[in-house]
């Protein structure tokens, strides 16, 4: 793979392009240039708001979780290149990013990084009680994932358990308590990060190897494929069976066809050689979290009859 064939993690493309020349770096250096990030953080958490049966009453939650996703994605984005600012120098793709590169100076981006936390502390205050203290359980394992690639194979496994929950929060401050149906959407959201996250890190093989930084795409080697979709069959069946223990009819199973036939395609088009092509099956797991997030509307949703 060449540096041309890759697409570089910051791009003064988009509404990037008309903030002032000042904002554009902490744009992006919170990936406000990469939507698909702060899609894939969202998704989980109304899943849960929707599961737990709060789809339309609680619409306001659905809102308030998607601006606390935005923050928070910025926020984890700011503290990771801060993590792996010497590292992101050696990789072709992250070169770029703007501590990386000195377009943003650390003091600056530490700054960035409350003024970030502070928007999501405002979508904490919007939760119930027992849902803000499962969120803040969340700080622990966010501040050490940027060290994950350092010290095991999958730091896609660690990336799930961050990314994925918001499914308890959501799921929480609907229902107010973790009963088993959130607990299992929320395992379920689990393999489905590693699967789509091994898919993105194939971009960075070959610089991750020569660098010593560890993936699940690494580690699967040629299994790649298989892998993936192990993780995403793993990801279906505990969504299975969070839809199985509130609704025991075979019939709502159904709702899960259209991703589990989104997951066939990914999987049966893969080509792990194909950084481009990887990176297209990636981004499309924003349209695999709304079919997800669509199941549980109809599952979740109490129906007048």
């Amino acid at each position: 793979m060449t540096a041309t064939d890759l697409t570089p993690d910051t791009q003064h493309s988009g509404l990037i392009r008309l903030l002032p020349a000042a904002a554009r770096p902490f744009a992006l250096l919170a990936r406000f240039d990469r939507p698909i990030g702060w899609w894939l953080l969202f998704w989980p958490g109304a899943w849960g708001v929707a599961l737990a049966g709060g789809a339309v009453e609680r619409f306001d939650l659905i809102l308030w979780l998607l601006l606390g996703s935005i923050a928070m994605r910025g926020a984890g984005c700011v503290y990771n290149d801060i993590v792996d600012r010497d590292l992101d120098r050696q990789v072709a793709r992250t070169a770029a990013r703007p501590l990386a590169s000195g377009a943003v100076s650390l003091k600056a981006a530490w700054v960035w990084l409350v003024m970030l936390c502070l928007i999501g502390l405002a979508v904490l205050l919007q939760l119930n009680v027992y849902a803000a203290v499962v969120a803040l359980l969340s700080l622990a394992p966010v501040a050490a994932y940027p060290f994950m690639k350092r010290i095991t194979w999958w730091p896609q496994l660690w990336l799930g358990l961050v990314f994925s929950w918001a499914a308890l929060v959501g799921w929480s401050d609907v229902m107010g308590s973790l009963l088993l149906p959130g607990l299992l959407l929320y395992a379920g959201s689990i393999c489905w990060v590693v699967g789509y996250d091994t898919i993105y890190a194939l971009q960075d093989r070959e610089d991750d190897a020569l660098i010593g930084v560890r993936s699940s795409a690494l580690r699967m080697g040629n299994r790649v494929r298989l892998g993936v979709g192990l993780f995403y069959m793993g990801a279906l069946a505990l969504w299975a069976g969070a839809i199985w223990v509130l609704r025991p009819d075979w019939l709502a199973l159904v709702a899960l066809l259209p991703v589990a036939l989104h997951f066939t395609w990914q999987v049966a088009t893969l080509t792990p050689a194909d950084g481009a092509g990887a990176l297209h099956r990636f981004r499309s797991n924003r349209f695999a979290g709304l079919l997800v997030f669509l199941a549980c509307v109809v599952v979740g949703t109490p129906w007048p009859y």
